[in-house]
């Protein structure tokens, strides 16, 4: 029985640099969707899964992120003389439990890989899941997408990636898997590639931002040269870990959206909002009159 998956690593130190001006004051794990920050969606995600500890990887500007998961008193005391218990209720169900967040700084923008490793020590020698809190999956009424990794961790132990399709034309954007053509909810990974050339793609399965992954990476990590853009490269680490320890895929079934671009972000704003029921009806309702008044053209 390999062990539980107790602890969740957010990396949040990101510019943002592709929001901006937006970004430049608010941070772009806190832009909304719908009503809730791209980060507390993730959160979400991680707790249904099982999580019971979260260390946000920050950095400079990021104290917002940190304010966002602590109560906040003078809110709460309004809230409660305005009778809006429901809305107090609801921030009570968002705040974190003490003692079951965890923020450490990665102090220099060295990438993903140096990211992770500065949550080293507060992970210890456990297995943990790695969340990108730019990726938000959602699962359209089938399982959450780190719920289903656990399961499969569960059975099969070692490492465990999530994985989407994507079109054969754009796999050179992407992380790509090749994986054992075999029946199962996990399935053998056997080649790992970072955007590879056009027509060179062992598959069009692309990694979607979701790993549980053994506290061994973390000397691997430690030891890492810089790779591409002169960054600690979570990949390259994986790669190395690859060859001594065993990775397995699991496909989500649900929509990844990438909200750090903006494409991504609206997309996933229209996904959330029409699957809430109390605001589906009149959002639906909207989007019919932007395209019936020639706003917006449908194809």
């Amino acid at each position: 029985m390999p062990k539980p998956i107790r602890k969740a690593i957010l990396p949040v130190a990101g510019l943002g640099t592709r929001f901006l001006p937006a970004t430049k004051a608010v941070p772009k794990e806190m832009l909304p969707v719908v009503d809730r920050p791209v980060v507390q969606h993730v959160v979400d995600e991680a707790l249904a899964a099982g999580i019971e500890h979260i260390v946000f990887v920050t950095g400079r500007n990021k104290a917002v992120i940190e304010d966002h998961f602590d109560r906040q008193f003078e809110l709460e005391r309004t809230l409660q003389e305005r009778g809006k218990q429901k809305l107090l209720e609801e921030l009570g169900d968002d705040t974190p439990k003490p003692g079951t967040t965890s923020f450490t700084r990665q102090q220099l923008p060295l990438g993903l890989g140096h990211a992770v490793w500065c949550a080293r020590d507060i992970i210890a020698d456990e297995p943990f899941a790695l969340l990108l809190p730019d990726m938000l999956h959602f699962d359209n009424g089938s399982q959450g997408c780190l719920s289903s990794m656990v399961e499969a961790y569960e059975e099969t132990g070692g490492n465990v990636v999530s994985v989407y399709e994507v079109p054969d034309d754009q796999t050179n954007q992407y992380g790509i898997v090749g994986v054992e053509d075999r029946p199962g909810k996990a399935r053998p990974i056997t080649q790992m590639v970072e955007k590879p050339a056009r027509g060179t793609a062992p598959s069009n399965l692309a990694i979607s931002g979701r790993y549980i992954l053994q506290p061994s990476i973390f000397d691997l990590l430690e030891k890492q040269d810089p790779g591409a853009g002169g960054e600690i490269q979570l990949t390259d680490a994986m790669l190395r870990l690859n060859e001594r320890e065993r990775f397995f895929a699991v496909t989500f079934e649900g929509s990844v959206y990438d909200c750090g671009s903006k494409i991504g972000f609206l997309m996933a704003n229209v996904a959330y909002a029409l699957s809430r029921p109390d605001i589906e009806p009149e959002f639906r309702t909207e989007l019919r009159k932007l395209f019936s008044l020639g706003a917006v053209e449908a194809d």
